[in-house]
């Protein structure tokens, strides 16, 4: 008898164990996921996914413009943590477009944040395109549906100024920071 209490006992300390190592990484950064947040999440789930934070959408205005409606999510403490944005403004089914990672907890399996360098991000990542813009280059990697903005004050003089140039990865500087990490579905 007492070997059969013993028996159930360590079977349900190795169940306990391995439901613990299967549950998913809040921070982690995938494709189609930023932990429980998929690319499948409609507004109206956002609340639930993320009951222990605090869900802040604002609307006021925007109703007659038909901008889409950033929802931000901030921690109880008051950390903000994601921008997510919805497919259609105003609308609780529709499903979310595109997440701006603002915590430097939010990591990809390959270790990237908003605190890695564009030399991290290349040496982790195929660089799928570069995109010019006025103050910035956008650095998209097809493989995470990501996007990295760049601000140009991290960029040589030679490139900060003249929008019709085609940028080479070769060109920016490993230690150029991150202004803006966002992924789009």
């Amino acid at each position: 008898m007492k070997q059969h209490i013993i028996i159930m006992l360590l079977c349900a300390v190795i169940f306990i164990g391995c439901a613990k190592d299967n549950a998913p990484n809040p921070f982690l950064i995938k494709k189609n996921n930023i932990g429980l947040l998929t690319d499948s999440t409609r507004v109206k789930d956002l609340d639930a996914i993320f009951a222990n934070d605090s869900v802040v959408r604002y609307v006021a205005g925007d109703e007659f413009a038909g901008s889409i409606n950033v929802i931000e999510i901030f921690e109880k403490g008051g950390k903000k943590l994601l921008d997510v944005s919805p497919r259609e403004p105003l609308d609780s089914t529709s499903v979310i477009s595109s997440v701006r990672i603002i915590d430097s907890r939010y990591k990809t399996e390959k270790d990237i944040s908003v605190l890695s360098t564009f030399g991290e991000i290349q040496n982790a990542y195929k660089i799928s395109k570069i995109d010019n813009l006025i103050n910035a280059i956008v650095v998209s990697v097809n493989e995470l549906n990501a996007s990295f903005t760049i601000d140009k004050k991290e960029l040589p003089a030679s490139l900060r100024f003249d929008m019709s140039l085609s940028i080479d990865p070769i060109q920016i500087p490993e230690k150029a920071k991150i202004k803006y990490f966002m992924l789009h579905w």
